[in-house]
């Protein structure tokens, strides 16, 4: 899924208006209108980078004849006082547009680092690392970005485009076999359905129903093992609940497919990147 640059844009001018409203008037009473800066943006930490075409459009959005040269790509490992972007330009639009910047770049640039560590913990396995929903309300598109710059996969991007059955859908729907029943009815025969089970008894259920995709829900990597016996290939199997750094290896040596991972998005810590002012000056 590649960031859709009509929704990206609408996305950082409603971010912009949210920040700036009519005016910043701290910068603008401070800061000359003909003043122009060089400023630089300077990773504080090791990780992973991600979110410098979103820095980039903040300025372009606020002045297109900013410039901005990114001295790195996105999924670059960075460390301490790597230089990875230099702007010039309006002094005013820099120091306008530097919160909003690098409220991007930290975030994703964490979601990145994240993703990037739990692909380490389980490389050499056929696990793939996927993330959910579980983003913040308004930005699922560019951290779902950011997971696949940290080498991680996506899961569905929404309720819309993929079919989900989990226990509160199965409880009143009345079970496995009815719900799966009811998804092939009700929904596109392009989309593939996956149902969560809690032990041996549903993936049993799951099976004789067909679904496409297996999700073992909070079992433990022994009985995950056990589940990938059972279910021998027929399907899809998906590890989902309660992964972590010091779990992972074990869950992906379980011999599933997926592992997905709500932490990569939901509760992750932003990355450490500044902007340094190095000169100002009158046009």
């Amino acid at each position: 899924m590649d960031l859709n640059p009509l929704e990206l844009r609408k996305m950082i001018e409603r971010c912009l208006c949210e920040d700036i409203g009519a005016s910043d008037i701290t910068t603008n009473s401070l800061v000359r209108a003909d003043a122009v800066s060089r400023g630089y943006i300077i990773a504080r930490e090791n990780g992973v980078v991600a979110g410098l075409p979103l820095a980039e459009m903040v300025f372009q959005i606020l002045d297109p004849g900013i410039e901005f040269h990114a001295l790195v790509p996105d999924g670059h490992k960075i460390k301490p006082g790597m230089v990875l972007a230099e702007i010039s330009g309006s002094a005013r639009v820099i120091l306008s547009g530097e919160r909003l910047a690098l409220n991007f770049l930290q975030r994703l640039s964490g979601i990145a680092t994240r993703t990037a560590r739990l692909v380490e913990l389980a490389a050499g396995q056929k696990a793939h690392i996927v993330d959910t929903r579980k983003t913040t309300p308004g930005l699922r598109m560019i951290e779902k970005y950011a997971v696949r710059v940290g080498g991680g996969h996506n899961h569905r991007f929404g309720l819309f485009d993929a079919v989900l059955i989990k226990d509160n859908h199965i409880k009143m729907a009345g079970g496995i076999k009815v719900s799966v029943e009811a998804a092939r009815r009700g929904c596109p025969h392009t989309a593939r359905i996956e149902v969560e089970v809690e032990d041996l008894a549903g993936v049993n259920e799951a099976l004789a129903a067909k679904a496409d995709i297996i999700m073992l829900d909070n079992m433990t990597p022994e009985r995950m093992r056990e589940a990938v016996d059972l279910i021998a290939g027929r399907t899809l199997v998906e590890a989902s609940g309660g992964v972590t750094e010091g779990n992972i290896r074990a869950v992906a040596e379980a011999g599933v497919d997926l592992i997905s991972a709500g932490a990569l998005t939901h509760s992750v810590k932003a990355l450490d990147i500044s902007l340094d002012i190095k000169e100002i000056k009158r046009r």
